[in-house]
């Protein structure tokens, strides 16, 4: 039986009411809240020696910054209340993937992420990552406006 909620945080203004969705949602039904922010990184580019050298050091200061900047001041506000398990999770990779593969470790009962406001075309070049979790995600995803 899922115990937890996921929830993906980007540092936008939706992914922040897409955390008090999933913390009051985790509440209600006494499931603990998993809060992840995962940093874009795609092992398949094309890169020096040197640059290999240098890319653990460069994830850890983007993963650094991350947690810094985005993850633990939503955290923080989400636990001042007292009444909620929470925890808090960096990621490298596909943001829609790595979602997906964070709430089979934690055993999530659905995922919530906010909804970017992007340009149609970026959206139909790119793609968008609630998009990419709908068509990935075997279970529920809840997407906040």
């Amino acid at each position: 039986m899922p115990d937890s909620i996921l929830v993906g945080l980007d540092g936008s203004e939706s992914s922040g009411r897409a955390a008090d969705a999933a913390a009051d949602a985790a509440r209600r039904h006494h499931l603990r809240l998993v809060v992840a922010c995962v940093v874009p990184w795609s092992p398949y580019s094309f890169t020096t020696a040197e640059e290999n050298e240098r890319r653990p050091v460069e994830k850890e200061q983007e993963a650094t910054a991350a947690r810094e900047r985005v993850l633990d001041p939503v955290v923080t506000r989400l636990s001042q209340a007292g009444d909620l398990a929470i925890e808090g999770v960096v990621r490298h990779g596909h943001p829609a993937e790595t979602l997906v593969r964070l709430a089979r470790e934690h055993d999530a009962a659905w995922i919530t992420v906010g909804r970017t406001g992007q340009s149609r075309v970026r959206t139909l070049l790119f793609g968008s990552t609630p998009s990419s979790l709908i068509q990935l995600s075997p279970i529920p995803v809840l997407v906040v406006p």
